[in-house]
């Protein structure tokens, strides 16, 4: 048999179909797939991706450069902006292409990419930008990279409710495949609904790699056909009232995203029962976790159908896709919802079972149990064990108690157990600067000087007690604390801004005789002067 070849740039080549990628390459490759589909259906589309670089999608803005020749060939534009919402702000400009004479495409597809944090400062953008809609041969997809352990940044982030509260539809992919299709209905989704669709990226995904499947037919879009697209349509304009938007965005175009994802089927049921009586409903790694939990506890499919469950696996997390909820939840007895750190999805779940007839709605449950007992941990990460050892609750409810799965659940707890716990010194590497990085030397400060971190580099001075750095403070507003410090009455220590960090000193400029002789001027930085 002859060997197939492959090279490095497969990942790229459109005419390779089955290719192995990292996450970021994927996200790399989703905007090329895009163009091919539209060159397909005699669309003259171009591509524009502009964003912020920030851990787990710190490598993706390097990909791109890595791949400029591939993006050229695709009449796709990179441009990564000064900061998060100016670079949302751009990608909104994208959408007004087709607005105003002299436009050469037919309309530009965008990509927006930030970490959580980003998110969060950029919520004024995204309100607008997804307020006034996007190009009907456009579309915009927002990454959103969530460290959800906290490994990387000054807080854990969950970026849903952010994304919903701009009533932004959002899909949490759970594999790369996942990456690409969600990535092809995210942007059909887009131009239907004249959304911005949010795009959960985590570290676990991003920075895994795998063999898939990259077809530019893989993915069927089905036009709705239960859903009547107002006069004027859904798309953006200009002049456009603000009232009108809030009108178009809150009835019709959530209305659209309802019977688009309905018919194109981002949620399904992925193993069913007759009868079910348990059912798992999970989004994203908690899916893959579940997967995991289930064959660690040993339970193969068909024992799995055995005991009456029933998995549902939901693509579109908000809003949950109403008409597949009540369908999966039809005829159980208890729902467990499976979802990393807030429950986001188990509330959307229990809003729409509510008012199903009392006698045939069962039970849901997910962070915490009919109790009120913690079940399912918000803060941290989920592990599979964590969550065999819900399922394993949830059966006993049910009336099965197996001796073979509590043995198996008490031998995956103590691997689990924290190895302090059992007597084993845990083994930790203190983190430091790589070899010749400037915060090195820059976080040494005076002999009786006190300085503050921020998030970066410089944040690892926190775990060197030499460079006397305490407290820190939320991305890009490291020196701002200072200021109140300096400014308290309760405060008699003055503190000089610097570009990375307030030093007290013994006398500063503020302390000087208001008159001073003209010739002469204190020193200061320049970050003193802006922000005197």
């Amino acid at each position: 048999m002859a060997l197939m070849e492959v090279g490095l740039d497969d990942k790229y080549r459109l005419d390779a179909k089955r290719i192995f990628l990292s996450g970021t390459q994927a996200l790399v490759r989703l905007p090329m797939l895009q163009r091919e589909r539209d060159r397909a259906q005699g669309l003259n589309t171009a591509g524009f991706i502009s964003g912020y670089r920030g851990s787990p999608l710190g490598m993706y803005d390097h990909a791109l450069w890595r791949a400029k020749s591939f993006l050229k060939q695709h009449d796709i534009e990179f441009a990564p902006g000064l900061n998060e919402d100016l670079a949302a702000t751009a990608v909104w400009g994208s959408q007004q292409v087709g607005m105003f004479p002299g436009a050469k495409v037919d309309g530009v597809f965008g990509i927006w990419y930030g970490k959580g944090p980003g998110v969060d400062r950029s919520v004024d953008a995204l309100k607008h930008a997804n307020s006034a809609g996007t190009s009907p041969n456009g579309g915009v997809i927002a990454l959103a990279g969530d460290d959800h352990g906290c490994q990387s940044s000054t807080l854990a982030h969950q970026s849903e409710q952010v994304f919903a509260a701009a009533l932004m539809p959002v899909v949490n992919p759970a594999t790369l495949q996942d990456y690409l299709d969600l990535g092809i209905l995210g942007f059909a989704l887009s131009r239907y609904s004249s959304c911005w669709v949010g795009f959960k990226a985590i570290s676990e995904t991003v920075e895994s790699s795998a063999s898939i499947v990259s077809d530019p037919d893989r993915i069927k879009i089905i036009p709705p056909d239960d859903f009547e697209m107002p006069p004027g349509g859904l798309s953006i304009r200009w002049p456009d009232a603000p009232l009108d938007q809030e009108r178009r965005l809150h009835g019709p175009k959530m209305d659209a995203v309802a019977a688009f994802t309905r018919v194109n089927r981002f949620d399904r049921i992925v193993l069913d029962s007759k009868p079910a009586r348990l059912g798992i409903m999970a989004t994203g790694k908690a899916y893959l976790d579940l997967r995991q939990a289930l064959a660690d506890l040993g339970i193969s499919d068909a024992e799995a159908q055995a005991l009456g469950l029933r998995i549902y696996k939901v693509a579109l997390t908000w809003p949950l896709e109403q008409a597949g909820a009540r369908a999966f939840a039809e005829g159980l007895q208890d729902v467990l919802v499976v979802e990393e750190k807030r429950g986001f999805i188990e509330d959307q779940l229990l809003k729409i079972l509510y008012n199903v007839d009392a006698s045939k709605r069962p039970s849901v449950v997910g962070k915490r149990d009919e109790t009120g007992a913690p079940l399912l941990p918000s803060e941290g990460e989920l592990t599979p064990t964590m969550v065999a050892a819900a399922v394993v609750a949830r059966l006993r409810k049910l009336g099965h108690r197996s001796p073979a799965l509590e043995q198996r659940l008490a031998k995956l707890e103590a691997f689990d157990r924290p190895a302090d716990a059992i007597g084993v010194a845990k083994l930790q590497r203190t983190p430091y600067f790589c070899s010749g990085c400037p915060h090195n030397t820059s976080t040494k400060v005076p002999e009786g000087s006190r300085a503050m971190a921020g998030i970066g580099c410089h944040g690892m001075a926190l775990s060197v007690p030499s460079r006397r750095t305490a407290t820190i403070s939320h991305m890009g507003a490291r020196a701002s604390p200072g200021l109140g410090r300096r400014r308290s009455p309760a405060n008699s220590t003055c503190f000089r801004i610097s570009a990375t960090a307030p030093t007290p000193i013994r006398a500063c400029w503020r302390c000087a005789p208001r008159r001073r002789p003209a010739s002469t001027s204190p020193t200061r930085s320049s970050t003193t002067t802006r922000l005197r």
